[in-house]
């Protein structure tokens, strides 16, 4: 099966939408191939600005107006505990929501971004998604990563070369419950390192430290730049560790 088939035989939907590589793929491609395509943006306080702003973008580039609807995760206790099931009661969380919002638009179909790289079992989240009977047009059609990417690019998106994104919930060790205050400090100090030409990297809570995560090839930056980095997240974290592990 195609896209094409895809949404020959679901010709009107509702997106789940997180402005990144595969869920601004299935939009284009939805738009493209003639479905009434609704996107979703459900913002909570896992996500930084720069997503909404890149949704927003990516909306208003292939012309679909974007819907965005606003969720307190912190207000869910399975997610605020943070076990290894977070993602399961996210998910079912934020796509109920959706379903609610998308069906009194008139929408019944829902789908999300998972594509065929995406390791199924390994992911908490995916059977939340088959509860809510959320379907996976990329990954039915078999599309992986890799594919997307090279789409995206043939496709003008400015998306192609995203880096993936985990959520902010990530950046607290499991078992560790979640604080809008850790989740703030987190946000500003990966905006602080993007700002000096870091990408595709994370900064971890331990307890009140910092831990930054680079790909190899950043590693000789950072040593360069080792006192503009304790100046720019010692705001937030009492201690700033380099892991030496490449992400």
């Amino acid at each position: 099966m195609t896209l094409k088939d895809f949404f020959e035989n679901h010709n009107k939907a509702a997106l789940g939408f997180s402005g990144g590589v595969d869920s601004a793929y299935l939009l284009f491609a939805a738009k493209h191939f003639g479905c009434d395509i609704r996107p979703y943006y459900i913002k909570t306080q896992f996500q930084p600005e720069f997503e909404l702003a890149d949704a927003k973008r990516l909306c208003a580039e292939i012309g679909v107006e974007l819907c965005i609807i606003e969720h307190d995760i912190l207000n869910i206790p399975e997610v605020v505990n943070n076990s290894a099931e977070r993602c399961y009661f996210c998910k079912k969380s934020l796509f109920s929501v959706l379903r609610s919002r998308a069906v009194s638009d008139g929408y019944s179909v829902l789908l999300d971004g998972t594509n065929a790289s995406d390791d199924a079992s390994d992911r908490p989240g995916t059977k939340a998604l088959c509860e809510l009977e959320v379907l996976s047009p990329l990954r039915s059609c078999g599309l992986t990563k890799s594919d997307i990417r090279s789409l995206s690019k043939e496709s003008g998106l400015f998306t192609w070369d995203k880096p993936a994104y985990a959520c902010l919930a990530t950046r607290i060790p499991t078992g560790t419950e979640i604080k809008k205050e850790q989740l703030q400090k987190v946000e500003a100090a990966e905006k602080a390192l993007s700002g000096m030409g870091f990408n595709d990297f994370r900064v971890r809570c331990l307890g009140e430290a910092a831990k930054i995560q680079l790909k190899q090839e950043q590693f000789e930056l950072a040593f360069n730049e080792r006192k503009e980095i304790l100046k720019r997240i010692k705001p937030y974290f009492n201690s700033v560790l380099l892991d030496l592990e490449e992400r």
